[in-house]
């Protein structure tokens, strides 16, 4: 089957920010006073922040997500870095006139950020931040607006990501999806979904490339 185009999610997915969300929810709670265990900061990881503390404290979550976002920048270079192998495989997909693509829950300075960090930030020919949605992912929205702009199709797409709402998101737009097996929630949890693919790592996706 053709492949012309890839979407990636980028937390946890192409960099390595779980340290860094842990970090800033802790930071978060200390100052609200709130107090919640590491397996349910981990939980937490992967919707927009509006969502996640909105079923917390819906009284204060403009307070909450602006505390968040300033300690999650101000942080930030301290804690992130690539996955590994990520940027060989990226170079080796644009060698391959593979159309690549960002789908994130993340505002697009965030976004940007990461990927300036991590030198990536030149692979890619769409950014689709939750700036750009009325409805994020798990809606297909995102995915969507990103093929939009890449003039991709559905058949010839694959969304990768390491949470279940990257799955989701892929599945209700009609495309391929792939699941990363370094997910924080594990790979037994992804596999619930049914991706079309379980990356073990992502020079996997030369092969599924190369099909």
């Amino acid at each position: 089957m053709n492949t012309h185009t890839i979407l990636f999610d980028l937390d946890g997915t192409l960099i390595d920010t779980n340290a860094l969300i842990v970090a800033s929810f802790k930071h978060t709670f200390e100052r609200f006073q709130l107090d919640f265990t590491d397996e349910e900061i981990i939980e937490f990881n992967g919707p927009p922040l509006i969502e996640t503390f909105r079923k917390i404290d819906p009284a204060r979550v403009e307070e909450m997500v602006a505390t968040y976002r300033t300690h999650n920048f101000e942080v930030h270079d301290q804690y992130v870095t690539a996955f590994p192998k990520v940027a060989e495989t990226l170079e080796e997909l644009k060698d391959m006139d593979i159309k690549l693509g960002i789908v994130s829950t993340k505002m697009a300075s965030g976004v940007r950020k990461g990927l300036e960090k991590t030198g990536l930030v030149d692979y890619f020919d769409a950014i689709i931040s939750l700036d750009d949605v009325t409805h994020p992912k798990p809606h297909p929205e995102p995915v969507l607006k990103a093929m939009e702009l890449l003039g991709a199709e559905g058949s010839s797409t694959i969304m990768v990501g390491d949470n279940s709402h990257d799955i989701e998101a892929g599945n209700h737009a009609g495309v391929r999806t792939a699941a990363v097996s370094w997910s924080q929630k594990g790979k037994e949890r992804l596999l619930a979904y049914k991706p079309t693919y379980m990356l073990e790592e992502m020079t996997d996706l030369l092969r599924i490339v190369g099909e």
